[in-house]
């Protein structure tokens, strides 16, 4: 058993992610309390020894924890947030998030705090699956993935450290990156992608065929398409908290779709194997990435 960072955490949210954090932190011998809106998550973390303590409120579960790790849909986080104002500052707690658009994040606690609290380190684990809820966590789940960390000129270096520490010890790279432009990375590698899984499954699905469609599919609809099984309600809350440089990245994709629809019109063989090469050669330098980080 690794010693924990901490003696005693938070954890608000036991999705997928908030629920490996936890059972991460727990495996290390860290008392984790946990704070779910849907108590029979909690009531599952309590079950399957994910958490020690199931928190009637966020602010039971916050209280003398040297970490809260906050877990929730982004459009959630406001109201956490305020539940754990007390914390706000505090050099002996670090407090940090997960969520996939920082901004939106530093948004919400401004509109708390009036300003961001210098215990608080942005994060955001590059981890996950289509599949979603406390069922699914894996205390393994952040080994040999990335987590960005976004913090600000404000932000105590012992938060920090104490943040990256936690990462490091579930095996996880970390690295830090401005806060806009992790989100316009993020929109191009991440939200829109799932975008794109979702509108082709939903185009598919509304067809009168569907079903005989779904029927023949392949292993690349599988595979292109899996991440339109993730949580609805976490992704809606990305794609909108992020629409600029989400719209800006779909805009040049749309562009290319119709340069692409123009030379399949026109039969310009050259020009589409070209396209295709050059797509190729991409994809194959990312897994070649990849592979050096297995």
């Amino acid at each position: 058993m690794t010693n924990p960072v901490v003696s005693r955490a938070a954890v608000i949210g036991l999705g997928l992610i908030g629920g490996s954090v936890a059972a991460a932190l727990r495996q290390q011998g860290c008392y984790v309390s946990s704070y779910d809106i849907d108590v029979s998550n909690t009531a599952s973390g309590l079950d399957l020894g994910i958490i020690d303590n199931a928190a009637e409120t966020v602010s039971d579960a916050a209280e003398g924890a040297e970490l809260i790790v906050v877990a929730v849909p982004i459009l959630s986080m406001k109201e956490v947030f305020s539940a754990i104002e007390e914390s706000f500052d505090q050099p002996h707690i670090a407090i940090t998030d997960v969520g996939s658009v920082k901004g939106e994040v530093l948004n919400s606690l401004k509109q708390v705090a009036g300003k961001i609290p210098n215990n608080f380190v942005p994060g955001h684990p590059i981890a996950g699956s289509e599949m979603n809820g406390i069922a699914a966590a894996d205390a393994d789940l952040f080994r040999q993935h990335q987590v960005i960390l976004t913090p600000l000129e404000n932000t105590f270096e012992d938060s920090t450290s104490r943040v990256v520490q936690m990462w490091q010890s579930f095996g996880a790279d970390v690295s830090s990156m401005q806060v806009d432009h992790h989100d316009i990375v993020l929109a191009q590698t991440s939200h829109l992608p799932h975008l794109l899984a979702y509108a082709l499954i939903d185009t598919l699905s509304s067809q009168g065929d569907s079903l005989e469609i779904f029927d023949y599919a392949a292993g690349g609809l599988r595979d292109f398409s899996r991440i339109a099984s993730s949580d609805p309600t976490m992704w809606r809350d990305i794609l909108t908290s992020n629409s600029g440089p989400l719209l800006t990245i779909l805009d040049r994709y749309m562009a290319e779709l119709a340069e692409v629809r123009e030379i399949i019109e026109q039969d310009r063989t050259g020009d589409l194997f070209d396209l295709l090469q050059r797509a190729k050669q991409a994809r194959d330098h990312f897994s070649s990435i990849l592979e050096k980080r297995s």
